[in-house]
């Protein structure tokens, strides 16, 4: 079955819909969107520094995103405003990526397919990569759900609860991470933060309990995934965006659910 590569690229994009719920979770909770593309738009550089040690890309990029993460948590608060640095952060990280890779000597790469995702060129070892990375999301954010939760709701209440919420950011953003290492084959770069922003959106108005959203927001986000495959597949676009595009698509069909049962 895994011979057939729309089976691989349905696969991997579920993998990334169901790893991404949770967190996008987080970050509308805790408006942190501006966060998680600071963190994805490092993987470009984490990529050209892969390429050029002639390391797995996988690891190269989520140690480059674990350092920018880092950092942004780090220098937020002392002087500047958390917008503009992530701002800098962001688009700094992206240019040299991008001037990194210029330099890369007898390396083929598409660096499309780093920026906007190639789902269907994944790999049964990508599949694997994938998957496993969900599960360790998955298993991070459900070991931390009570905590994390805490920590985002009132950090008052966390420090009375023996919960630190700092350390809950690290893990955070180290999930965060890991995300943007397991999502770059399959939206790329530019478009990861669209994906773990828009589900979680998407499925706020109608959840009425945080795990119900993350668990609406992953059927969402596997819906966009495989409904993006399809249309990709049949009207020949670029599978990555039009992937966040029916996402968006149903963003808008919520919220105007939702206006329209406010006003009834």
């Amino acid at each position: 079955m895994l011979d057939d590569f729309l089976t691989r690229a349905a696969l991997a994009g579920v993998g990334v819909a169901i790893a991404t719920a949770p967190l996008g979770c987080f970050v509308v909770w805790r408006r942190m969107a501006y966060f998680g593309d600071a963190t994805a738009h490092a993987a470009i550089l984490g990529v050209a520094l892969s390429l050029t040690l002639s390391t797995s890309i996988f690891g190269g990029v989520l140690v480059v995103a674990l350092l920018m993460a880092l950092a942004v948590s780090s220098l937020s608060g002392k002087g500047y405003a958390v917008d503009t640095l992530l701002g800098v952060l962001a688009h700094s990280a992206l240019a040299f990526g991008l001037v990194a890779v210029s330099f890369l000597q007898g390396v083929r790469i598409d660096l499309m397919a780093y920026l906007f995702g190639d789902v269907l060129a994944v790999t049964r070892t990508d599949l694997a990569v994938i998957w496993g990375g969900a599960g360790l999301v998955l298993a991070l954010t459900a070991w931390r759900w009570s905590a994390l939760l805490t920590a985002t709701l009132n950090p008052d209440l966390a420090y009375a609860s023996n919960i630190d919420p700092k350390r809950e950011q690290l893990i955070l953003t180290v999930a965060l991470a890991l995300v943007v290492a397991v999502a770059i084959k399959v939206v790329g770069a530019l478009l990861i933060g669209a994906l773990l922003v828009i589900p979680a959106a998407t499925a706020r108005p109608f959840a009425r309990t945080p795990e119900a959203m993350a668990v609406m927001a992953a059927a969402l986000g596997a819906g966009a995934a495989l409904g993006g495959l399809w249309a990709a597949f049949h009207f020949d676009t670029p599978t990555g965006p039009t992937m966040v595009c029916v996402a968006a698509v149903l963003f808008a069909a919520s919220n105007a659910v939702a206006l329209l049962r406010r006003a009834v």
